[in-house]
């Protein structure tokens, strides 16, 4: 991605324009020699970085390590925030491309920035609130074939969604077999296993805006809330309340 300029129009980048640049469908392979955060408040983004896939949404932001070549495709309407910190100025904690989960603090930061003409470029405080974001997103790798991947961006929309494999394969009109193998083949995971960590991934949003566990479990689209709590220790290896008090306490030490 581009770095961005000093005005409103250039912090809010519409990625429909900028034809010499973007590929059909997204951004052709490319580096930086600075850092980059990438936050999309509106719309999806898969940036492929060293042949790992990572899905952009507005609660997960990614990290880019100076040097890590990338490219990105996306949808249509989709807008992203992008911060560029000098490498030789700040110590980024990670070497490839990172997913984090964007705390509401750090949302409302760049939604702020977006909005402003006049913002401090390279801003020190704004790369240590930013190195807050948690390292907690799991690996989600994105199916590519017709039917598996518009299963993915409709879950991505809305994770609560009920339907089964076999009640997806039914509206796309394929097989379940199919649809599951896809899933297996294209991204490593079992379709239930998918859905689930990316059920996951949503809810750490919504922890983070402080709702109970159990709207948590139901708003992603858990049966239940003990199903929910063990689902998430059994990933993350903590329950959602720890991990709340925990995000809640290191945003503290940072502000």
């Amino acid at each position: 991605m581009g770095g961005h300029g000093t005005v409103a129009a250039d912090r809010l980048e519409e990625l429909t324009v900028d034809e010499d640049f973007i590929a059909a469908g997204g951004h052709p392979p490319h580096v930086h020699a600075f850092h980059q955060f990438l936050y999309v408040p509106i719309g999806r983004i898969v940036v492929t970085a060293r042949e790992r896939e990572h899905e952009l949404t507005p609660s997960v932001a990614l990290w880019i390590p100076a040097g890590v070549w990338h490219s990105a495709r996306f949808d249509s309407d989709s807008l992203i925030a992008v911060e560029d910190f000098d490498a030789g100025l700040h110590a980024l904690p990670y070497t490839e491309a990172t997913t984090v989960n964007a705390t509401a603090e750090q949302r409302r930061l760049l939604l702020a920035r977006m909005r402003s003409s006049e913002v401090s470029e390279d801003d020190p405080a704004v790369f240590a609130a930013l190195c807050a974001a948690h390292r907690d997103c799991l690996p989600l790798p994105q199916p590519t074939s017709r039917a598996a991947s518009t299963v993915a961006r409709e879950l991505a929309r809305t994770p609560a969604d009920p339907r089964t494999a076999t009640e997806w394969a039914e509206d796309l009109y394929t097989s379940s077999t199919s649809l599951r193998r896809a899933f297996r083949t294209e991204t490593g995971l079992a379709f239930s296993e998918w859905r689930t960590r990316l059920r996951l991934n949503h809810s750490l949003e919504l922890l983070g805006q402080g709702h109970l566990v159990g709207v948590v479990a139901a708003r992603v689209g858990f049966v239940s809330t003990n199903g929910y709590i063990l689902a998430f220790r059994r990933h993350f290896g903590q329950t959602p309340g720890a991990y709340t008090k925990r995000s809640v306490d290191s945003y503290a030490a940072v502000g």
